[in-house]
């Protein structure tokens, strides 16, 4: 088996350093998106360096997202094919607002591994910290098509019961057909989103989207209309990617405030407009102050 949970689970962290700067943040934000209109007070905050904040799903990528998927599929105990490999969700944890720029020490390691029966299910937790202590922790939750049926744990249900009622806030968000390209100079760079032959190996009939570059462009759609454009609210992010999304499409963003005005957690649903609202991102929450 491809797959040693054993030996993956038992695997020392890998610990390094990283590091960014205003421009890799920018770069970030501008492969959400960001930035239009181009004068745009709200945008400027993502684009210009003297007022620059940062969006907590930036995190997924500082340092060139170092320890990140990739190198995760190389840790001890793991032997996959990258084609049949897909990011089945994500979750972020912050400790305290992310520096412009910064320098810090990043440890990652196979916090879990789950058999689905047709898939395994690898958690790849990446713990980052600096000078002042811990900045936040990452949890890629991937999908190893083929390579489940061992017999091990099949992990908990991340499934939730759908929010009731209108959504709070509807926006829609365009993709340009370039958008994949501008996004994996953040550091991924999985062909998957950039090759069209590797996309076909994969199943798909042209490059789709990072899911990734999908959940930056939610959390940012929620910070803009529902947190008063304040990304030092975001406490916590998490998703479960339901489907791919193609450059060119269109999102569908529909947000539920649970809680009190203040604290609380807004429940979203992601859907591709032009594919009759199928499903994205799902299980979605962002919990903010």
């Amino acid at each position: 088996m491809p797959i040693d949970a054993a030996k993956a689970l038992a695997a020392e962290p890998r610990s390094g350093e990283i590091s960014w700067n205003t421009k890799d943040v920018q770069l970030y934000h501008l492969g959400l998106g960001a930035g239009t209109p181009a004068t745009d007070p709200d945008e400027l905050r993502y684009t210009l360096e003297s007022r620059l904040h940062v969006l907590p799903s930036f995190a997924t990528v500082a340092g060139n997202g170092s320890p990140g998927v990739i190198s995760g599929l190389s840790m001890p105990g793991i032997e996959v094919d990258l084609a049949r490999v897909l990011h089945g969700g994500q979750s972020l944890r912050l400790h305290r607002p992310i520096p412009a720029q910064g320098t810090a020490t990043s440890t990652g390691d196979i916090a879990a591994v789950y058999d689905k029966g047709k898939a395994a299910v690898l958690v790849m937790r990446t713990e980052v910290a600096d000078a002042e202590g811990p900045l936040w922790t990452n949890d890629a939750q991937i999908f190893v098509r083929g390579e489940g049926g061992w017999g091990g744990d099949r992990g908990p249900s991340t499934r939730l019961e759908p929010p009731t009622g209108a959504p709070d806030k509807v926006v829609e968000r365009a993709i340009r057909e370039d958008q994949a390209l501008l996004y994996r100079l953040s550091g991924d760079w999985n062909p998957l989103h950039a090759d069209p032959e590797f996309a076909k190996l994969a199943g798909f009939d042209r490059p789709i989207l990072h899911g990734l570059c999908t959940y930056g462009m939610t959390l940012k759609a929620v910070v803009d209309t529902l947190l008063d454009g304040d990304v030092t609210r975001v406490r916590g992010y998490d998703t479960r990617f339901a489907g791919v999304v193609f450059p060119g499409e269109t999102l569908r963003i529909r947000m539920w405030r649970q809680g009190e005005t203040g604290a609380g957690t807004v429940r979203v649903a992601v859907s591709a407009v032009e594919r009759d609202d199928a499903p994205v991102l799902a299980d979605t929450t962002v919990e903010h102050s």
